[in-house]
């Protein structure tokens, strides 16, 4: 999957406004409305619970205190009883809301994934070759977090908070309306300083995500390669180029901060400015008997309670430009073009007549034809050779043959129906595919060999039988249960290649590919190796990619590639006879 440099990150984040982001989300939200509609009812209970304080200390202050009577002695045990009720009431709808946002953000979060990783696994190729395996991961693991982070955010805050906002407004408004205006004026200051700030935060997460990208791919690089580090002596040059990006990524995540933090201190400036100027007024106003201690007292509390839920929605700025940062990742991915499903022509088990009709070949990011004009047929049961320098294009017109790729000329048929018309999962049937780059899975012997099929211990044993692992496996203290690691880290090389020939013979379809299959063997392993695939070889078409010419011998035709195009084919004695590229290849593998 590692492909591409860090900088091919960006080409998977796709700008998208907060708008986009929220109508993309809909699809996911509206099933869960029933969730929404109680997760808004309990939180406007919770809202309405925050102004019932300051609306219970006017009569706690005008009746509780200095009062005597029936009446004072009524509100003196009646307010702190109402107090109690508040609290469990706002208590319990508090938790209930917490629970039903996570309920329905965590559905959410889990169809973004599902979504997300069946469209990695059903992408294009050259989707792997354009994106790095940790942005890959950061999207489906990590930046959905944040969509789920801003689901509940701007949940709570946007409805909660701006609920108690109105709620102690309005009782603001019912108190003293004069000086509730005064109050109102700082508010479009601040949505002003809001959308100044919104737009430079936008900006700087965009930067923050592809650095991020970027040093998670020097990790990636370093875990990948560390016999490489350690043996080159790369630890310092490989920690100088970690710190440095570290240090980048510190950068932004203060520049982050700093344009993040200036909305608390300049809207509690500003709220003091106006608590001084109401408590002026509110003095002149006493003065005048038009209010009373305890409509003052409750007025005041309510404007102090609303500067928290006011402070809230300043808050949402930094982790909602976080989120909308991460959509574009994460709709990017999910926007990604799958492979072509293919035609309607359906296969059981093809003869395995295989045919390239003046092929053309160049990758999407290249000009340069990597295949020209290749014009052959395979018969069924027929083994051929491709042999060529390194970049000749023998890998890649195998990986046409897969349809991993679409050649843009001529075309490529197996028995006789072009690859196109076959569905794609058909097609891919007919073929056994073992690569000179192994790939295992951190699994137990017996689930790598039936990889992607029924487990079926008989033929299990069978195809390790076929790949001289018998051996192998009866030293092993839980045999074909025992986990081979990552990628096959607890066996060796030679292993590993068998391994993956016994996932071959265990598939048994029509067409086998072969690419250096028996790169990684000894001469003893590769002996006994060669013959089980010599007798899987039977009655099958084999395509055998090979740089060890001692391995292809006995093939029914030899193809000769260079430069993407077939210069030579025939027998091994008679591309020797020739005495051409193929009689040179062979002399230099061979000479003493």
């Amino acid at each position: 999957m590692k492909t591409a440099g860090p900088d091919s990150s960006a080409t998977l984040a796709k700008p998208i406004a907060q708008r986009q982001m929220f109508e993309r989300l809909r699809r996911f939200v509206l099933p869960l409305w029933p969730i929404w509609v109680l997760a808004i009812l309990t939180m406007g209970v919770v809202a309405a619970c925050e102004a019932g304080i300051p609306a219970l200390l006017k009569p706690l202050v005008n009746y509780g205190f200095g009062s005597r009577g029936g009446e004072a002695a009524r509100y003196r045990w009646l307010i702190p009883s109402a107090v109690v009720a508040l609290a469990l009431v706002r208590g319990a709808s508090q938790y209930a809301s917490n629970y039903l946002l996570s309920y329905a953000t965590n559905r959410i979060l889990l169809q973004l994934r599902n979504e997300m990783f069946s469209r990695v696994l059903h992408a294009r190729a050259a989707f792997f070759h354009r994106e790095t395996a940790s942005t890959i991961i950061n999207a489906v693991v990590f930046e959905v977090n944040q969509v789920l982070n801003v689901l509940t955010t701007v949940m709570v805050t946007l409805v909660r908070d701006s609920m108690t906002v109105v709620c102690l407004l309005v009782l603001m408004l019912y108190e003293n309306w004069r000086l509730t205006l005064i109050v109102a004026v700082i508010l479009p200051v601040i949505g002003w300083l809001v959308g100044k700030i919104n737009r430079r935060l936008r900006r700087l997460n965009r930067e923050f995500q592809a650095k991020t990208n970027e040093l998670s791919y020097i990790v990636e690089e370093v875990v990948g390669g560390y016999r490489v580090v350690k043996v080159h002596g790369g630890e310092a040059y490989e920690q100088r180029r970690f710190e440095a990006m570290s240090q980048r990524l510190r950068g932004y995540a203060m520049r982050m901060t700093i344009a993040g933090g200036l909305g608390q201190p300049i809207t509690q400036l500003l709220a003091s400015i106006a608590l001084a100027v109401v408590l002026t007024i509110a003095v002149i106003q006493s003065a005048n008997d038009q209010t009373t201690i305890g409509g003052f007292v409750s007025f005041v509390t309510a404007m102090m309670l609303v500067i928290s839920p006011l402070k809230h929605l300043l808050d949402i700025n930094q982790p909602l430009q976080r989120g909308v940062t991460a959509a574009e990742l994460i709709f990017g991915l999910i926007d990604e073009p799958p492979e072509p499903e293919g035609g309607s022509h359906r296969a059981g088990r093809v003869a395995g007549r295989v045919t390239f009709e003046h092929v053309d070949f160049h990758y999407v990011d290249a000009t340069r034809l990597v295949l020209k004009d290749i014009d052959f047929s395979v018969e069924p049961g027929e083994m051929v050779a491709l042999v060529g320098p390194s970049g000749s294009g023998k890998t890649t017109l195998v990986t046409l043959l897969l349809r991993f790729f679409d050649p843009p000329a001529g075309r490529i048929l197996v028995d006789g129906v072009p690859l196109a018309d076959y569905r794609l999962a058909d097609l891919r049937a007919q073929f056994a595919f073992v690569s000179q780059d192994v790939v295992l899975f951190n699994d137990s012997i017996a689930a790598n060999v039936a990889y992607g099929q029924p487990i079926d211990m008989a033929r299990v044993e069978a195809a390790i039988d076929a790949a001289n692992l018998r051996e192998v496996v009866a030293h092993l203290e839980q045999g074909l249960e025992t986990r081979v690691g990552d990628n096959g880290m607890r066996l060796s090389g030679g292993q590993r290649q068998r391994l993956a020939i016994a996932r071959a013979i265990y598939k048994d379809a029509p067409i086998l590919i072969l690419d250096e299959a028996t790169s990684a063997l000894d001469s003893e392993s590769e002996r006994h190796v060669q013959a089980a695939l010599e007798r899987l070889m039977r009655g099958r078409t084999t395509l055998v990619i090979a740089h060890r010419l001692s391995t292809i011998e006995r093939a029914n035709r030899i193809l000769v590639l260079d430069a993407g195009r077939i210069v030579e084919a025939g027998t091994h004695h008679e591309l020797l006879d020739k005495g051409g590229l193929y009689a040179n290849l062979h002399r230099i593998q061979f000479q003493r």
